[in-house]
């Protein structure tokens, strides 16, 4: 059954719709308005990236950088020296993925107080193709030391998460999807770096058992996979885990004891993300079989969003025949 605070509307026709990136502006704003130390710079991406709803409300406090990644990372880890605390942003395959070796030594290496967003993340960016998907962006950001590694489910997570980033003090990087998304969570949902929560809590009775654990946009997939498993005698709790990084490693030790197998879906490579995050704990911690669902080991290409979540096996159905199959 669903938890109280997802929304009631989740599995339905009527289930509302919105980039996840237009939270992380509306909260980018917000944290404006809260602490006038907050800063955002752009890469030449600033309406993509919804970070134009801070710079027409902050333009003194706005900084264009053009495509130069490398140089804006650079350059917020010098505004944050200086007190300030600077928001990064754009396409995931450049920032974080061109400009890594910046983020490595110039932001984490120096503990130096900058949130770096990198959006269009997914193979669901579609058409654009493997040159513009960062797969593999929660990976390279996860092998950081220091580095907080954030992929929240909906607009209204992503705008919690921006809130509570200003708040950190340390890098983070949120990763952000193109696609309009369910909104699975509502405004009284919790939000919590380094905390996962339930979405979806199996009853009782079931004798074969599963733990879900998803991070990012295929939240909603993973729920309406779950009530698919319900049909068929599969009992499923769905974990979200929007912090990749410190992992809710309480979380998943409660998970892992009241079901048979863990699977993991995420829209990223298998390896070095939430699967191999979630696997890491269990191998060292808590013996368990983990099964990962998301692209592996193979590149993006072209396609509709849809077409390509299918493609990978990341849509609801094929999750829960993965799933059905397992027994």
């Amino acid at each position: 059954m669903f938890v109280d605070h997802v929304d009631k509307k989740v599995c339905t026709p009527e289930v509302d719709m919105m980039p996840n990136r237009n939270g992380y502006g509306e909260g980018l704003k917000e944290a404006g308005e809260r602490d006038e130390r907050v800063v955002a710079l752009c890469a030449d991406l600033t309406g993509s990236t919804r970070t134009n709803i801070f710079a027409d409300a902050f333009p003194e406090r706005f900084v264009q950088v053009g495509i130069a990644e490398q140089n804006m990372a650079s350059v917020a880890s010098g505004m944050a020296a200086m007190g300030k605390i600077p928001f990064i942003a754009s396409y995931a395959m450049f920032s974080p993925g061109r400009s890594w070796e910046q983020v490595r030594t110039t932001i984490a290496y120096n503990e130096s107080n900058v949130k770096i967003i990198g959006a269009h993340a997914g193979v669901s960016v579609g058409p654009d193709g493997a040159t513009h998907q960062a797969i593999e962006d929660m990976a390279i950001m996860r092998v950081i030391p220091g580095m907080v590694v954030i992929a929240p489910c909906d607009a209204i997570e992503a705008k919690k998460a921006t809130l509570a980033a200003a708040e950190y003090d340390g890098p983070v990087y949120i990763r952000l999807a193109r696609e309009k998304t369910p909104v699975v969570t509502t405004e009284s949902s919790p939000f919590t770096i380094g905390k996962a929560e339930v979405l979806f809590e199996k009853d009782a009775d079931h004798e074969k058992t599963v733990g879900l654990v998803v991070t990012g946009v295929l939240a909603h997939n993973a729920l309406e996979a779950a009530l698919l498993c319900v049909k068929e005698g599969i009992g499923v709790t769905v974990l979200h885990m929007p912090t990749i990084k410190p992992l809710d490693t309480d979380a998943l030790d409660t998970l892992a004891s009241g079901h048979d197998i863990i699977v993991t879906l995420e829209e990223h490579q298998c390896a070095g993300g939430l699967g191999g995050a979630v696997s890491e704990h269990y191998s060292e911690n808590n013996p368990k079989r983990v099964v990962k669902i998301g692209v592996c080991d193979e590149f993006g290409q072209s396609g509709e969003p849809e077409e390509l979540i299918a493609h990978y096996g990341m849509d609801a159905t094929s999750v829960a025949e993965k799933i059905q199959g397992l027994f």
